[in-house]
């Protein structure tokens, strides 16, 4: 670095030798702030983001420059083009040469297939599940279920899209696999975000129901009624 290189020009100049037998003043244990605080930086943007794109601020179809961003936002682009290229590798949005970023108009047949491959894999693990974890490791899992029904009725669609995800993650958290959490976090995420053409969050009444068959679906993972935990799988993901 060049501060670095003047340091060492003007130890030269007072003679100290090129060897030294003596250590140097140890450095701070603390780590670098400038790195900590970018990296929080572009964390807390890449979050405030993706809550934009729940919610539908950032409309389907339309490109947002970086620069105008980091304005909005208070910051400089250079956080914002690093969260929007993470988003991106998420499939959110995608480049646009010397304009910035499009975000992804998508539609229902996505969507469909984004429910599909998740009831896929988490139908399956929470009915084996059922099969052996006691009533009291569901309950545990309650106050999460409150949490989206208390989400649902604010009715703000990015509030409750952390809530929901934070439930289901917890459920499948019960069964030891954290790759499965992240890809199945990863898909939830994706099937969050609006259509395209209707950036508008989903009713409150939709969002509602959506929670009440996270508190019916742990009755029926307590009571073991695997049946009952079945059809409720079945009706969540294709209501989604």
């Amino acid at each position: 670095m060049r501060d670095g290189s003047g340091v060492r020009d003007g130890a030269g100049s007072r003679g100290v030798p090129a060897a030294r037998t003596s250590s140097p003043p140890p450095l701070s244990p603390s780590p670098p702030r400038p790195a900590i605080q970018r990296a929080s930086v572009r964390g807390q943007i890449l979050d405030a983001l993706r809550a934009a794109l729940v919610a539908g601020e950032l409309a389907p179809g339309e490109v947002y420059s970086a620069p105008a961003l980091g304005e909005s936002f208070g910051v400089s682009a250079t956080p914002v083009r690093e969260a929007m290229q993470q988003l991106a590798t998420e499939g959110a949005v995608e480049v646009v040469p010397n304009r910035g970023f499009r975000v992804i108009e998508r539609g229902a047949r996505e969507l469909a297939e984004l429910a599909e491959i998740r009831g896929l894999i988490e139908a399956p693990v929470m009915l084996r599940l059922a099969r052996t974890l006691p009533a009291d490791d569901w309950e545990d899992l309650r106050p999460l279920a409150e949490e989206t029904a208390r989400a649902a009725a604010v009715g703000c669609r990015a509030t409750y899209a952390e809530a929901d995800r934070a439930f289901h993650r917890a459920l499948l958290a019960l069964a030891g696999n954290e790759q499965l959490v992240r890809i199945a976090d990863d898909l939830h995420r994706r099937a969050q975000w609006p259509l395209g053409g209707s950036p508008t969050a989903r009713a409150r009444l939709e969002l509602m129901a959506d929670a009440a068959q996270h508190l019916a679906l742990l009755d029926a993972l307590s009571a073991q009624d695997l049946s009952a935990v079945e059809a409720l799988l079945r009706e969540h993901f294709v209501s989604m």
